[in-house]
């Protein structure tokens, strides 16, 4: 014993500052639940498991991290670390949000209505797009996005998808539509 601090404790100290698979899977094992408890208490359950694994993902790869941990109750130590993590995530969340609602806010520039000979050349084009190129899988995307001019977030909503699947989806149909529109065949 050094320091009124046992050998013993000291020794697992060091080991866990240095990584050691059996201690991290100890340490795994033992405070999975106080890790997910404490970040339940501020987040829904299926946010607070993505806490849970930041913290464990953490201790397994990054060695500052493990080393600011310099003794005393690792239970509590991993409370507070958790829970920080959590209201991190809950305050990241209300700047993404108050900085979509400005976005939403902002006025959006109205185009004037094309001359009607222009309208019925684009009617044939856009059917000419999804009888020849447009995959069917596609298509709802494409009317939501293209012809109803739905926001992202209006056209995952209506087709009950995430929002990250429909912008994939709409970024495969914009390049088909762009390759469509620019070769000459399509004029």
């Amino acid at each position: 014993m050094r320091d009124g601090v046992p050998d013993e404790a000291r020794r697992w100290l060091s080991l866990f500052h240095a990584g050691d698979r059996p201690v991290l899977n100890a340490c795994y094992r033992e405070h999975f639940d106080t890790v997910y408890r404490a970040a339940t208490r501020v987040l829904p359950a299926v946010d607070a498991e993505t806490v849970v694994h930041d913290v464990f993902l953490r201790l397994m790869s990054d060695e500052f991290a493990r080393r600011s941990f310099k003794g005393g109750s690792l239970s509590a130590w991993l409370h507070t670390l958790s829970r920080n993590l959590a209201v991190d995530r809950v305050r990241r969340r209300q700047r993404e949000g108050a900085a979509l609602a400005q976005l939403a806010a902002e006025p959006r520039d109205v185009e004037p209505p094309a001359p009607p000979e222009l309208e019925l050349d684009a009617d044939l084009l856009v059917e000419r797009f999804r009888r020849e190129r447009l995959p069917a899988k596609w298509a709802p995307v494409f009317e939501a996005r293209f012809v109803r001019h739905l926001s992202q977030r209006d056209a995952a909503t209506a087709l009950g998808m995430h929002r990250t699947t429909l912008a994939y989806q709409e970024l495969r149909v914009r390049r088909l539509l762009e390759k469509f529109l620019l070769t000459p065949e399509a004029r």
